[in-house]
This record gives C-alpha cells, structure tokens and sequence, in this order.
C-alpha cells in the first residue's frame, strides 16, 4: 500500500516527495532524472573492494578531483552537477576578454543564479526531511517560518490530497507593480483596471485615494520600490513588493485570483509605521 503521510526524500537527490494515499507502488524518485540516474548507478561497474582508484592509470592533476568524490556512492545528484557546471561556466566566461564576453557571463550568470535556486531548495527539502521545522528553516534563511514555507514549502490540498499547484503565471509581479505604480502616481481608476468585481464595488478610486493619503500621513513621501516576490496561495497568487517612504515602509500586496483579475490589494506598513486597512 502506497498510504505515506509523513514526509520521504527521493531516493536519488535527496528532495521531499509529496504523501501518497490510496493503493499503489510506493514512490522513491521525484522524476523521470532521478529514476534514470538511480538505474544508471546500479548498472555501473562495481568499484574494488578497498573504494580506490588505480592512481598510475590518472594523471597527476586529476586526483584531486578523485579525493573530492571519494565516500560519495554514484557521484553528485543532477542539482549539484548543475550547480558545479554552472559555477565553471561563469568563471571561464569572466575569465574571457574580448567582444560579445559580457553578454555571454551574464547569461552564465542566470544559469548559475537559476541552479543555486534549485540547490536551495533541495537544501530545504532534506532539511524538512530529516525533522527539522519552518521556524529553524526560516532563522537560517534570515526570514520568518511562514515566509519560509511560502518560498519553498509543497502544501497539500485539504480538499483532494493532491499538492497544490506552486506555479506562479507569467507577468504576474511585473502587473502587481504597475497597479501601485498607479499608486504612487495618483492614477486611480488604472489602478483598478483589472479588479474584480467585488473590488470594483468596495474600492473606488475616492476609496484608493484616501488610502493612499492615509499612507503618506504616516510615513512620509513615496521614494522607491523594491523586487517583487510572487508566490501561490491556494488558488490564488500573491505578489508582494518592498515599498519606501522618506520616514518608514511599508509592502504593497496585489492578490490575484485564477482567473487574473484582482481579488485583494493591501498596504502593510513597516514595524512601528502604524496600520492602513486593506483595500480587499
């Protein structure tokens, strides 16, 4: 019987597989990679009995690299190979000189930063795995535990059991800063273009008016906006953006439902900033 509850790892690269209920073969990989890459170590020729390396038969400049691996069974995982890739690339192509190099470092550089992310989270996924909580998670990430399980979390659907979808849809955080750029601009009815109609109802452009009013009482003048950070939430995304006032700050929170349109908006001030109520 497949019925997991509790969280496993995959065998392979160590990352948290969701429960399983129901009949069925008990899952061990993650994907489709991992099982490939597990069948390909079983089939490797198996190593000599005392786990080294015939050294006459290496150059000289490769044993390091045979020091490096020894004690790790069928190598690095697929993540760490990415990231070990990744790192070479970047430094060959900073290394470089010439035309068209710049261009070529900084789309190394993406790999590299898109890699490192995947690492992360395979960290946190064996994190959770071997027990330890969000709030840990959170404190070595510098943030809080619901941050934490916001960012890297795999929830589960109360109502069907299935892992909710973690998805974030495309140019969500690029229209969640436009809508407060209307903000900061005094555009009220652009900022409301794609509310829903229960938004439309609640928060008229008199409504976001008084809001944003309320805000610059409090904690000055608007100065400048930070990197959004879009995130699922059920059945909705959340995009959430660092905002900065000449005297405090303050986050800017669009709630976007499945369909696209608007479905929240709030201004959550800094510590000590006091409190607007929400648009939503």
């Amino acid at each position: 019987m497949a019925n997991v509850g509790a969280p496993t790892a995959c065998a392979e690269c160590g990352r948290l597989l969701p429960p399983q209920h129901g009949k069925g073969r008990r899952r061990r990989y993650c994907d489709a990679t991992c099982r490939s890459a597990a069948r390909r170590r079983r089939g490797a020729p198996a190593a000599r009995a005392d786990g080294s390396v015939k050294a006459s038969l290496t150059a000289a400049e490769r044993h390091v690299s045979l020091d490096a691996g020894a004690g790790r069974p069928g190598g690095a995982g697929p993540v760490a190979s990415r990231v070990r890739e990744s790192a070479a690339q970047l430094a060959d192509e900073l290394g470089r000189r010439g035309p068209g190099s710049p261009l070529a470092a900084m789309v190394a550089a993406r790999e590299l930063l898109a890699a490192t992310g995947d690492a992360l989270q395979q960290a946190v996924d064996q994190a959770r795995a071997a027990g330890h909580s969000w709030r840990e998670i959170g404190e070595v990430l510098g943030t809080t535990r619901q941050a934490a399980f916001q960012r890297f979390g795999r929830p589960v659907d109360p109502r069907t059991g299935a892992p909710m979808s973690r998805d974030v849809p495309a140019g969500a955080a690029d229209r969640a800063a436009a809508i407060l750029t209307s903000l900061t601009e005094g555009r009220w009815e652009d900022a409301r273009h794609d509310f829903d109609a229960r938004m439309r109802r609640g928060a008229d452009a008199d409504r976001l008016a008084s809001g944003w009013a309320h805000m610059a009482g409090m904690v000055g003048r608007f100065e400048s906006m930070g990197e959004p950070f879009a995130h699922r939430a059920g059945d909705h995304t959340v995009v959430e953006i660092p905002l900065n006032f000449e005297a405090g700050t303050a986050v800017g929170r669009v709630i976007f439902a499945e369909d696209g349109r608007v479905t929240g908006l709030w201004l959550r001030p800094g510590h000590g900033s006091g409190t607007v109520p929400p648009w939503s």
